[in-house]
């Protein structure tokens, strides 16, 4: 099976979105995680997650597949573990709400992110204001530490809230990489977040037909031996890189 039917949430971008999956995507091009023309590439820019299950769920598809109730619930299991936790972890979160509070919002930020909408009011301004005056105590190596633990153990018991779909906790791991590498930079504490496998590259859809001579010449010979092969080629037969883009020409 190469296609998966979920139910379709209607998606839209949010105070948050936009501006964030134009980051991520111009930082994973340059870290060779999506290719150079990942902005035009429709399963990549869509809010609506690929059905095709050989493609990756962007995060910010993950509303389309997930819904509000599912992701609150996530949510909300991450912060019943928090306030259960040890006192040094858990008083930072008491002091400035109780377990209903920090779900609404770190929830409305989720979904906002994640294609459900405009949620949290605000946007990057607001959630560096809350981590810069209000939750700087644990904007370090031992908060961030006990923070990566907690989420983890509250993911690997989620998998029934997550669509049956194996895409979805690696989509959920790549949301909460990137953000916890953003604050480590920010924040100066050491990124050493483990959620789990995060997404793939996407390798570059190369087609030869559409390419100019000088195109295919300035491909690199990797690039050029992985079309050849997706398209049948026994590139053996081809010993450099000058023959690859004869053969390339040919077709």
């Amino acid at each position: 099976m190469t296609r998966v039917d979920h139910l379709k949430y209607p998606t839209r971008h949010g105070y948050m979105s936009e501006k964030i999956q134009n980051t991520y995507i111009k930082s994973a091009i340059e870290n060779g995680v999506l290719p150079p023309d990942a902005h035009r590439m429709p399963e990549v820019v869509s809010l609506t997650a690929p059905g095709d299950i050989t493609k990756p769920i962007q995060f910010w598809q993950l509303y389309s597949v997930l819904g509000q109730d599912q992701i609150v619930d996530i949510v909300r299991r991450y912060y019943e573990r928090v306030f259960a936790d040890e006192p040094w972890f858990t008083s930072v979160f008491e002091r400035v709400g109780g377990l209903s509070h920090h779900v609404a919002t770190q929830a409305s930020m989720w979904i906002d992110v994640m294609g459900g909408g405009p949620y949290y009011h605000g946007a990057e301004f607001r959630l560096s204001f809350h981590h810069t005056h209000i939750a700087m105590a644990l904007m370090n190596d031992k908060g961030a530490e006990r923070w990566v633990a907690l989420m983890r153990e509250t993911l690997d018991s989620s998998l029934d809230l997550m669509a049956a779909d194996p895409r979805v906790r690696t989509s959920i791991n790549t949301f909460l990489a990137y953000f916890m590498t953003k604050y480590a930079d920010e924040f100066r504490f050491q990124d050493r977040h483990i959620f789990g496998e995060t997404n793939g590259p996407i390798k570059r859809r190369i087609n030869f037909m559409k390419m100019t001579t000088e195109a295919i010449e300035g491909l690199s010979e990797k690039e050029l031996c992985d079309a050849l092969i997706a398209r049948g080629v026994d590139v053996a037969r081809y010993p450099n890189k000058q023959a690859l883009v004869s053969k390339a020409l040919m077709m």
